[in-house]
């Protein structure tokens, strides 16, 4: 699990993403200082030790070797850092297991073992490779016949202790966390603690109502959000709960069968399980028998899972290399649940614990939701930074106050300068990001998708691919048999089609479709795969389970008349994704044993002796997947009596076989997939498929589906490996259209220029099998980004594979949902957890929709982001201005701006709806990007210039008097009024002497701050955006019904003539004239950025982008009817386009 990386002091472990490890030891000194830092600051640096661990650990230790270290530090690729304490403690058992890490870890003579737990994984020191290793885990280094043997018996008592005393408890515990340890953690937030020292300093200023304000809405956020978490910690320890608390029953070597409890279990322990449901406590290796599980936990599917045994093969390899892809089919995973057991020959079903407590599935499962992997899109780190520069853009504030204050001889600078912080960076700025979000999850939950992680909802809105597995997705989850294409002599014969009058004759055909297949008799019904249903249910013939030991299929009272009384299944070989094909060992009741085989037809043919495939076996392959059909081959062969079925191979059983025939079934498209294709192409955001089945087949569908238009050329990439696997080829060709064009006896593709004009403009798709893209993969891996490009169709991929081309979003598998941006599962299974995104409707037309809301919630954010911003360095602007007059704005006049104003506008903006159509772009995906970082300096250049007109113009009135604040009241009222508005030095009047002038002029006060508040509405208007992402501003009409409520007041305030109004707002009768000269415009920032990048000749700087303009201007692409080897082509792709990495393995989505 760890390689040495720098000797003695830093190395990397493998966890779910590479992290480096380092090696400290704590100092008295150093710790003693620290605690007199922690008192004298406060608590200030505890604090600041807090959000940063990492900077504890450099202060208080000093670095040291991981086996002198009493801590470690952890760094994980994308900058984090966890501080873990190493805690030791005594084996009371000695290790007997030489080569063992159960052995190593027990350091002698003192029998100590010391472990560190990273994210509820347990790591001990191996005293002799001088490195942490995971353990609760069976090691990856025994073979299948190794298994066997050291296991095959069970542990002794004393192994058992030795196992438990190293790897822990075999539990899932997820503790519900206490409330008061969930309000802490909130309220020690760098938000909450920033909104804290703003509320003491508006208190400090009188401030009151609005410092009020805010605590009670921090108080209500913290609340609701200690209340969801609790919420979630309940859930997710119920979850859980049951898993802790099973009875089992294990082998015990030389002691025989024992009863205990599921959290004494350790890697190795020989797990006996009886007939029966069970729930499993862990994940283990079947070694003898054969179970039926249900997987739905895992896969999201009710659909049972046969498991079979892992074979006692004499080989050198690891038993996981050996079984390469099919390991999955020996193991039994924690969190499932064994439905049926059948015993073999020697007795009992058995199985050896591989994985205990969080290294199993579903403590894997519950891992990813208590430590999901952190969002890097670059939307919050733009966030960070642009929080930063407003910070920065505080300290030259508070620089610029001290000056003027300092100067002029005024006390209370400092509050004075701090205020400005306050000003300048709102406390509700990060929340700003987050109000889009919330009410679009709202709306998703209304339309059937729900979503666990909110913040991947604005990821949805850069979608810009997605990836569709075919069969359950695009086409109807059942499929309907259409035909029988029997095979007799080496010739095919007449096909039967379905549904028919005469029922199937009797003969090897019939036989392949009763017993090969995976059926169980589950809660009273046949249930399994939906293409063994269909299949079975073809013959009429009725499934037995009352043996243990075998299952046996019987004619129905329909069934077509049968010389047999039934046919016993004795042995299955699983559906194998790698191998694409199944197994069975099956004897008529009296009579001899025989295997049947099914599976892709090309595989199955392979397999058969060639004088039994009819020689024009291709070409009708051809004819019937070339019309989107689904065909499976089967084929069968006699087997010599003798040797038990269980102790036969998978190679002995499926070679030398007698082809038997196609079976051709129907998987119809479903009704919306068309129509979302044809939307989402229409928005420029590419559709690929990526299925299992067979390559024609899927080309066939992503055709009728409109995936591929009708004027495009399909090429087929097809790679196969030399002897030895040193050396490759890869060809290019286009696909034959039934054989109407035959583009193979082209010389040259130039010869036709239509051809060559299509492949130009980008009309042309790849598509490619499993196999080719695996040595794609690994020998043509320069290759890979230029197919990737414009990979339409992936067939006969393996689920493992499946996860590979999903950049963006899949829908395929749940290896796939757990590495794709935003994955959407169509399932309520609880596999759901691990998808961001789940549709009760299983139907595709969710995934516009999700892409739509997601849009709408970005541009909502960033609407939200611009505004809280805009509206601080309104305020910070006016501020500044006045306090060159030693000046401010009163605290009714900060109250108006932040409660009245921005408060009800930050709420009410993102009220505003997706809209219906998907345009053909994207919405921007960073903050520090030139369209809105144009759209925000011009409007701070005009919020700037129409504060200091106003100040400028108000000073040039003929009424305007430094001395006499009345003057305007008298030349136009021609009365004298007593009210005050004049703003005091601190911005708030002595109750005791509210009618008291307090010497400083207020006409520039109430300019400013009639102006900075119309021009936060205006902002707010201006950036409320409706469409092409969201539906035009006016049908938000709580928002239009504010932003009027907001005017009238302002205007009300203009107009008005109240003296104690006026008192109260600290606002001065100006003539009205001056508020007419506000000019705004639109400011529409797509057509001028798209002139200026024309202009300058901008290009973006995406990866994708380049590599999509080098393939443009590159004639030679993609090479037709050309074969390329691996050791004599050498491709270069400028820049690091070479290489082909997956962004959510390397959690970097600077692409989007």
């Amino acid at each position: 699990s760890f390689q040495l990386k720098a000797e003695g002091q830093k190395k990397l472990l493998n966890l779910t993403e590479h992290s480096e490890i380092f090696g400290y030891k704590t100092q008295g000194c150093r710790r003693a200082l620290c605690i007199a830092g922690y008192i004298l600051s406060c608590g200030a640096l505890r604090l600041l030790f807090y959000w940063k661990p990492e900077w504890d650990v450099w202060i208080n230790c000093i670095r040291c070797s991981l086996e002198e270290a009493d801590i470690v530090l952890l760094r994980t690729t994308v900058g984090a850092y966890f501080n873990l304490l190493i805690s030791p403690y005594r084996s009371d058992y000695p290790a007997t297991e030489e080569d063992s890490i159960f052995s190593k870890a027990v350091m002698k003579p003192s029998l100590l073992v010391k472990t560190i737990q990273v994210q509820k994984i347990r790591y001990v020191w191996n005293d002799y490779a001088k490195q942490f290793q995971k353990v609760g885990v069976l090691e990856d280094h025994y073979t299948c016949s190794a298994i066997h043997d050291k296991f095959g018996s069970g542990l002794t008592c004393n192994e058992q202790n030795v196992r438990r005393v190293i790897c822990g408890p075999n539990t899932i515990d997820v503790p519900v966390i206490p409330i008061w340890k969930l309000l802490i953690k909130e309220v020690l937030n760098p938000f909450y603690v920033f909104q804290l020292f703003s509320v003491c300093l508006w208190f400090a200023e009188d401030y009151m109502e609005y410092a009020i304000a805010i605590i009670f809405m921090s108080l209500l956020s913290i609340f609701l959000t200690v209340y969801d978490l609790r919420k979630q910690s309940i859930k997710l320890h119920k979850l859980v709960e049951s898993h802790n608390s099973i009875m089992v029953t294990v082998c015990r070597n030389k002691e025989g069968f024992q009863e205990l409890e599921s959290h004494y279990l350790v890697p190795g322990d020989l797990l006996i399980l009886k007939e029966g449901k069970t729930l499993l406590p862990c994940d283990a290796i079947l070694v003898s028998g054969q179970c039926t599980v249900n997987e739905s936990m895992l896969t999201g599917e009710s659909i049972p899972v046969t498991k079979i045994h892992l074979p006692q093969a004499d080989n050198l390899k690891p038993w996981r290399v050996y079984c390469a892809e099919d390991y999955r089919k020996h193991v039994l995973f924690c969190g499932t649940e064994v439905i049926q057991t059948k015993a073999d020959d020697r007795g009992v079903v058995k199985a050896v614990v591989l994985q205990t407590g969080f290294n199993t599935a579903k403590g894997d499962l519950v891992r990813s939701i208590l430590y999901p992997k952190p969002m890097n899109f670059k939307l919050y780190r733009d966030a960070m930074w642009f929080l930063m520069c407003l910070i920065a853009l505080a300290a030259i504030g508070m620089i610029y106050t001290v000056c003027v204050f300092a100067l002029n001889g005024v006390r209370e600078v400092v509050k004075k300068a701090l205020d400005v912080i306050t000003i300048a960076v709102p406390p509700a700025l990060p929340a700003a990001l987050t109000t889009g979000i919330i009410y679009t999850q709202q709306r998703l939950k209304k339309k059937g998708i729900f979503c666990i992680s909110p913040q991947r909802i604005n990821v949805c809105g850069q979608l810009n691919l997605v990836c569709f597995d075919k069969t359950g997705t695009l086409t109807e989850d059942g499929l309907d048999l259409w035909g029988l294409l029997p095979s007799e002599r080496n010739c095919f014969q007449n096909i039967h089609s379905f549904p028919a009058d005469h029922g199937l004759p009797w003969g090897p055909v019939f036989k392949a479709l009763a017993v090969c297949h995976s059926l169980i008799v589950w809660e009273g019904k046949i249930q399994g795969d939906p293409l063994d249903v269909k299949m079975f249910e073809a013959t009429n013939w009725n499934e037995d389970q009352e043996s243990t030991h075998a299952t046996v299929v019987r004619p129905g009272l329909q069934a077509t008349t049968a010389p047999v009384e039934g046919i016993t299944i004795l042995h299955q070989f699983p559906f194998s994704s790698a191998l694409q094909r199944m197994s069975v060992i099956a004897q008529e009741i009296g009579g001899d044993t025989q295997a049947f085989t099914k599976g892709a037809p090309e595989t199955v043919a392979m397999l058969c002796r060639a004088e039994t495939v009819p020689s024009n076996f291709e070409s009708k392959l051809l004819l019937y997947t070339a019309q989107g059909f689904r065909v499976i081959g089967l084929a069968c062969k006699s087997l010599q009596a003798g040797k038990p079925p269980a102790a036969l191979t998978r190679e002995e059983v499926e070679s030398d076989l007698t082809f038997l025939g196609l079976l051709i079934m129907e998987n119809r498209l479903k009704r919306e997939t068309k129509p979302v294709l044809e939307e989402l192409s229409a928005a420029c955001i590419r559709t690929v498929m990526v299925t299992g089945d067979n390559i024609q087949t899927a080309i066939t569908v992503a055709k009728n589906a409109g995936m591929i238009a009708p004027t495009h050329r399909v090429i087929l990439v097809e790679a196969n490996e030399g002897p030895g696997s040193f050396s490759a080829s890869i060809t290019w060709k286009f696909l034959e259209e039934n054989k109407i064009e035959d583009y193979r006896g082209l010389d040259d593709s130039q010869t036709d220029p239509g051809i060559r004009l299509a492949l130009a403009s980008g009309q042309y798709h790849f598509a490619m099998s499993g196999k080719s893209y695996q040595i794609v993969a690994h020998h043509f891996r320069h290759l890979l980004p230029k197919l990737l490009l414009n990979g339409t169709v992936f067939a006969r991929m393996s689920p493992s594979q499946k996860s590979i081309p999903n950049e963006f979003e899949s829908e395929c598998d749940f290896q796939a949902l757990k590495v794709a941006h935003a994955g959407i599962s169509l399932s309520e299974q609880e596999a759901s957890v691990a998808s961001p995104f789940t549709s009760r409707t299983p139907s595709i037309a969710c995934v516009p929709e999700l892409i739509r809301e997601g849009r709408a919630a970005l541009v909502t954010s960033f609407c939200m982001f611009k505004y809280m911003a805009l509206y601080s360095i309104i305020q910070y602007l006016g501020v500044l201005l006045l306090y060159w007059q030693l000046n401010s704005f009163g605290n009714y006049q900060f109250l108006f701006q932040d409660l009245a104003i921005t408060t009800v506008i930050g709420v009410t903006m993102s009220f505003t709806r997706a809209y219906p159509k998907l345009v053909p772009y994207r919405p921007p995906s960073q903050l520090i990007s030139p369209p809105l970082l144009l759209s925000v300096v011009l409007n701070i250049l005009f919020s700037l210039s129409m504060q200091i007109f106003g100040f400028v113009v108000v000073q040039e009135q003929p009424w305007y008097s430094q001395t006499d604040i009345h003057s305007a009241c008298l030349s136009v009222n021609n009365h004298e009024r007593n009210s005050s508005s004049s703003l005091g030095l601190h911005g708030v009047r002595d109750g005791a002497h509210e009618q008291t002038d307090n010497g400083f002029k207020s006409y520039e006060n109430t300019t400013v701050w009639l102006l900075s508040t119309i021009n936060c509405l205006i902002v707010a208007l201006v950036f409320s955006k409706g469409k092409p992402f969201r539906q035009p501003i006016y049908t938000n009409y709580v928002f239009i019904l504010v932003l009027i409520g907001q005017l009238g007041i302002c205007l009300f305030l203009m107009f008005a003539d109240i003296d104690g109004l006026y008192s109260k707002m600290d606002v001065s009768i100006v003539p009205k004239g001056i508020f007419f000269l506000l000019p705004e415009a639109v400011i529409e920032n797509r057509p001028l950025w798209l002139l200026l990048k024309k202009t300058f000749q901008y290009h973006s700087k995406s990866h994708y982008k380049r590599l999509q303009r080098v393939l443009e201007q590159d004639s030679a692409w993609p090479p037709l009817n050309e074969t390329f080897f691996s050791d004599s082509v050498a491709v270069t792709v400028e820049g690091n386009m070479g290489g082909h990495s997956n962004p959510t393995f390397d959690s970097n989505e600077d692409s989007l």
